[in-house]
């Protein structure tokens, strides 16, 4: 098989495999609905009545819908730093984004800092993460240059900082309502999603990844090798900082969105290459469609596995990405310590 059939497939069985696993998330839950008539309140309308409509449009289709968004963002973002930083282990929250949502998300919910709009807690998570990762840049960026190593090494203090920051304002808080929705924040989840949530991280996902995709060929050349990119004419040090700066922006949209959800991007580009090999102009859209229904499987194992309570999707993530992770270090070729 060809590599555009690969890809081709993929897609297609992918798409196949999404749909299948959002009517699933729409159907199963406290209140389990049949599949039929989940197809029929979906063919009805957003504007249909009675309990069924309300539980399938109002409740679980943003819940889905955003989970969805998130695990394709979360993918394509995991494939490209991969690509950025040359390292087989690197993922989103690497960077700083999880723990800078986090602790924009502690001072809403235990300090009651802009706890009064409804905009509050994802305007904090959005901006600790972005503040972050602009720090992380900064850091990294320090002396004019841009290596590897730099970046993890900051990438890693700034999350020190910043976990320590969320866990002293933990120490402090005086309602215990506040420390379980503020863990279950940082653990990530999809229960909060609203129709007045999505605009935002599904633009990001969609501008991203048509921009990701025409820059194909240069994270091809930087994955391949930096001399070597550099002998074709590519700016790399240009061309990685403002890649790295996109992916940044769309991380700090969907950890604001969804908490601190791992892994993800760390295991679907794997997969990914696995399919359809390393060319990002294929890689992308596959990692995309595939972190969508990894996240979405996730999630409604998170929420029926203990029903009728529910378990943070982060946590699922975390049972399934830390073997992986173990394992992937264990195979890795690469020298003990980080590489610049």
């Amino acid at each position: 098989m060809t590599g555009y059939r690969r890809t081709t497939a993929a897609l297609v069985l992918l798409a196949a495999a999404l749909a299948a696993s959002m009517v699933a998330g729409l159907a199963l839950g406290p209140v389990r609905i049949a599949p039929g008539r989940v197809l029929d309140v979906l063919l009805a309308g957003p504007g249909g009545r009675g309990a069924l409509a309300s539980i399938v449009w109002d409740v679980r289709m943003p819940r889905v819908l955003l989970g969805a968004v998130v695990g394709a963002g979360l993918a394509v973002s995991g494939a490209v730093l991969q690509a950025l930083v040359r390292n087989a282990l690197a993922d989103p929250f690497l960077l700083g984004a999880s723990s800078g949502a986090s602790a924009g998300a502690v001072l809403v919910i235990v300090l009651g800092v802009g706890a009064g709009t409804a905009a509050g807690l994802p305007l904090a998570a959005f901006a600790g993460s972005l503040a972050a990762l602009v720090a992380v840049y900064a850091l990294a960026r320090r002396g004019g240059t841009m290596t590897t190593g730099r970046l993890i090494l900051a990438g890693v203090a700034v999350q020190y900082v910043l976990s320590a920051l969320t866990s002293l304002v933990l120490v402090l808080a005086a309602h215990p309502d506040q420390l379980r929705s503020v863990l279950f924040w940082t653990l990530g989840g999809l229960g909060g999603a609203r129709w007045d949530e999505l605009a935002l991280p599904a633009a990001a996902l969609l501008a991203s990844t048509a921009v990701l995709v025409t820059l194909a060929r240069p994270l091809d050349l930087l994955l391949a090798g930096e001399e070597g990119a550099r002998t074709l004419g590519l700016d790399t040090g240009r061309f990685r900082a403002a890649v790295f700066v996109l992916a940044s922006l769309v991380i700090g949209v969907l950890v604001a969105c969804s908490g601190a959800i791992g892994f993800v991007g760390l295991m679907v580009p794997h997969a990914a290459r696995m399919v359809v090999g390393a060319g990002h102009r294929a890689l992308l859209p596959v990692c995309a469609l595939a972190g969508a229904v990894f996240l979405s499987l996730a999630d409604l194992l998170a929420r029926t596995a203990a029903a009728p309570g529910e378990i943070p999707v982060g946590v699922v993530t975390a049972l399934a990405g830390g073997p992986f992770f173990l394992w992937m270090l264990r195979r890795s070729t690469r020298s003990e310590g980080v590489t610049g």
